[in-house]
């Protein structure tokens, strides 16, 4: 049996890497499950009442009950607000801690992200 004995500094070295490896591979999956949704929430009032959508996930379209008449977007993501129920026809953007009054037409769905 053969003992070789490693100077410390080598095997500092080598946790070092050991533990940064780690690090990085255990931070990735959290990293991309949270970059799926905007963080915050997207309040808005309608005929029918108060509405929020919270942590709302990007690109998906929701839609807004009965059409918002107001709306107030406390997400870290723009939101982009259509007059139609499946996110179509573009009424325009709100973009984070953006607050409006619509009038007229209604949007009916929103979308986050840019």
């Amino acid at each position: 049996m053969t003992i070789t004995h490693v100077p410390a500094t080598r095997l500092g070295r080598l946790a070092l890497s050991v533990g940064a490896a780690v690090a990085v591979f255990t931070a990735l999956p959290m990293s991309s499950a949270h970059a799926a949704d905007a963080s915050g929430t997207f309040f808005y009032h309608s005929s029918v009442g108060d509405f929020r959508i919270s942590n709302p996930p990007l690109g998906a379209c929701q839609p807004l009950h009965d059409g918002a008449t107001n709306a107030s977007n406390q997400t870290n993501a723009t939101a982009t607000l259509y007059f139609d129920g499946n996110c179509q026809n573009s009424w325009g953007s709100l973009q984070p801690r953006q607050f409006t009054d619509f009038f007229g037409d209604l949007p009916h769905s929103v979308k986050f992200g840019s």
